[in-house]
């Protein structure tokens, strides 16, 4: 039976599973896979050098597909912004309608993209900033709990009870991101009110993804325990995956006295850990993971995990049907009371 939400009516997909975006991971072969296989696959726009060479990313994604599928725009902290503008411009001109937000104030990139008839799925790890988010008009939000890879704000609230709070006080529709990896976390998504997931760590792990084979290994053989935070003394938490470099990087901001940006700067950079995907030295650079690596077994293909997903649902679901049943009670004769 397919899931039917109102993720998979809004978005025009098959089965509500948004591929998140990723940093060097979403490009155009990954991103036409999911959609292909009945998913969201997402292209990551800061991925891409310029708002041109974005252009020709979603040229190429609409070769491989023609499902819908969307773009990401990650704001993030910087002296020097990227052209947030030229970039949300470019995606809106070459036909793309959906697309996924993260960082701070992205007010003036939802009006935009309001005003130019598209879907926003906006991703908040509190519920105070996804309120925000609903009052500026997303269609969608993403809401991060702890275990997701990257940022995952400085709360430190579970999914568990963060997606509970969602059902409680937003009016529009939710995806849950972080930890989930397989069916049960799934089902137990849309138990907690979620129309939908987001999944990052799952998609690396898949033919489809771009990073070396090395790093699609080192995965499937970890465990949940294999991540930890870096930035949580600068208040700018990131989960990434336990090498030696992000050891180093916790190893210098537990020092007396704590460690500015400037200390850990060159083990931080974005191109070591771009390089980490291309050469598959896991110990390069930092990159990032969810503890959902602790779920994943294998690689299959795109097509392959979101039909596996699709019947294993549905199995989790009918199990629980047949756990959750009202018995009738024999009434109580008042001679015996």
């Amino acid at each position: 039976m397919p899931i039917v939400t109102p993720v998979t009516k809004l978005l025009g997909i098959r089965v509500p599973v948004v591929q998140g975006g990723m940093q060097w991971v979403g490009v155009p072969r990954l991103a036409a896979a999911v959609s292909q296989a009945g998913g969201l696959g997402i292209l990551t726009a800061l991925t891409q050098p310029s708002p041109d060479a974005l252009r020709q990313a979603i040229r190429e994604t609409q070769k491989l597909t023609s499902k819908p599928f969307g773009v990401n725009i990650t704001l993030l902290p910087s002296i020097n912004p990227p052209d947030y503008a030229g970039y949300a411009k470019a995606a809106v001109e070459e036909g793309v309608r959906i697309f996924e937000t993260a960082g701070n104030n992205p007010g003036p990139l939802i009006k935009y993209f309001k005003e130019n008839g598209c879907i926003v799925v906006h991703k908040c790890t509190t519920i105070r900033h996804a309120k925000s988010a609903e009052r500026l008009g997303v269609d969608i939000l993403s809401i991060d709990g702890f275990e997701c890879a990257g940022h995952p704000g400085e709360d430190d609230i579970g999914g568990l009870v963060l997606l509970a709070r969602a059902a409680q006080e937003l009016k529009v529709p939710y995806l849950a991101s972080g930890g989930i990896a397989d069916a049960r976390g799934f089902a137990a998504s849309l138990a907690l009110g979620a129309a939908g997931v987001n999944m990052g760590t799952r998609f690396m792990c898949t033919i489809e993804s771009p990073i070396h084979q090395n790093i699609k290994d080192k995965i499937v053989a970890s465990t949940e325990r294999d991540t930890i935070h870096i930035f949580r003394t600068l208040h700018n938490t990131a989960r990434v995956y336990k090498n030696k470099v992000s050891m180093e990087v916790v190893r210098i901001e537990r020092q007396p006295g704590g460690a500015k940006f400037e200390d850990v700067k060159d083990l931080v950079a974005g191109s070591r850990g771009r390089q980490v995907y291309e050469l598959g030295d896991p110990d390069y650079g930092i990159w990032s993971a969810g503890i959902a690596a602790g779920l994943i077994n294998d690689i299959p293909t795109c097509e392959e995990l979101l039909r596996r997903l699709e019947r294993e649902v549905e199995g989790v679901v009918s199990h629980l049907a047949s756990v959750v049943s009202v018995q009738q009670q024999c009434p109580v004769s008042k001679a015996k009371l």
